[in-house]
């Protein structure tokens, strides 16, 4: 990749907003895996992977999108790196719980998420197979900030298929998160949701994002 997201770094971004992924995602995923408490590892297996499927789609989708934005103007680019750095620091206020404007971004996405909505509800409590995984494939664009801002990290480095590799990443990386809570494994949530682990996890995400504006704009700075 142009810029330093990574395999390993995306499934970094993935763990550190652990605590955001349980709330925006926790309890859905405790319902996926009792909806078959008797297959509960395959339901959460099956939710998981729908769910990440997704996020490789919509890398793909950025990436592509990305692709052209870089082809019409450096400018383009560098806001677009630019809004990515942004939304990482945002992202670690939230995570650490020290600012919440971050929830003003998820709005963004509110559109395409009540078309989405009533189908996944749909799939609540069935125990097939089709419909697990389809549930976890819809949730998987549920308005979320944590996925804005690993997605604008995809946008702007204009690689499609490096894009989904990204993503399918990240997706890796809130997995543990997820799993736990499709088979309510409290003992891991409750770790997860400690305050200090909320804490080192955003400071990160804020570190990282100040990195990414340092590194786009001291270049300009020094030419």
């Amino acid at each position: 990749m142009t810029e330093p997201l990574s395999f390993i770094t995306a499934i970094l971004l993935g763990l550190f907003g652990a605590s955001h992924c349980l709330v925006m995602c926790g309890g859905i995923a405790a319902a996926a895996g009792n909806a078959d408490s008797q297959n509960r590892v395959r339901a959460a297996l099956l939710f998981n992977t729908g769910r990440i499927a997704s996020y490789t789609l919509a890398g793909a989708l950025v990436g592509a999108a990305g692709l052209w934005l870089q082809s019409q103007h450096q400018w383009l680019m560098l806001g677009l790196r630019t809004i990515a750095g942004v939304m990482l620091i945002l992202m670690g206020l939230y995570v650490a719980k020290w600012a919440s404007w971050l929830t003003q971004v998820e709005r963004l996405g509110q559109g395409l998420w009540g078309l989405i909505r009533p189908l996944a509800q749909k799939q609540l409590g069935r125990p097939s197979m089709g419909s697990q995984l389809l549930l976890g494939a819809l949730w998987g664009w549920l308005p979320c900030g944590l996925i804005y801002s690993t997605l604008s990290w995809v946008a702007a480095n204009g690689q499609p298929i490096n894009g989904a590799l990204a993503m399918f990443a990240f997706g890796l990386g809130t997995l543990p998160a997820i799993f736990s809570a499709s088979l309510a494994a409290a003992t891991l949530m409750q770790i997860l949701n400690r305050v200090i682990v909320r804490k080192i996890s955003g400071a990160l995400l804020m570190l990282y994002g100040l990195w990414t504006l340092v590194s786009v704009w001291l270049p300009i700075a020094n030419s």
